[in-house]
């Protein structure tokens, strides 16, 4: 079961995110929006500071599609 405090705390968390990275909510809606479906590859790429690069990525599943599905509708 969800607490509501905790998704209070989460919503100003996003919130804050969201003033900070104002350009990544219209990066999730362009790819909300179809760009992401059964096997399309999603890649993150994390450069530290120091300049070292870390990354990983996926194949994306009819069941990833789902989970995305869901918590899209969760957060309308």
């Amino acid at each position: 079961m969800l607490n509501p405090t905790k998704l209070f705390k989460i919503k100003g968390a996003w919130d804050r995110f969201v003033q900070n990275h104002p350009k990544f909510p219209m990066f999730l809606q362009a790819i909300n929006r179809g760009a992401i479906r059964e096997g399309s590859i999603v890649e993150i790429k994390v450069t530290t500071p120091e300049g070292k690069e870390i990354s990983s990525n996926v194949k994306v599943t009819a069941s990833d599609i789902e989970l995305f599905q869901e918590i899209s509708e969760m957060a309308k």
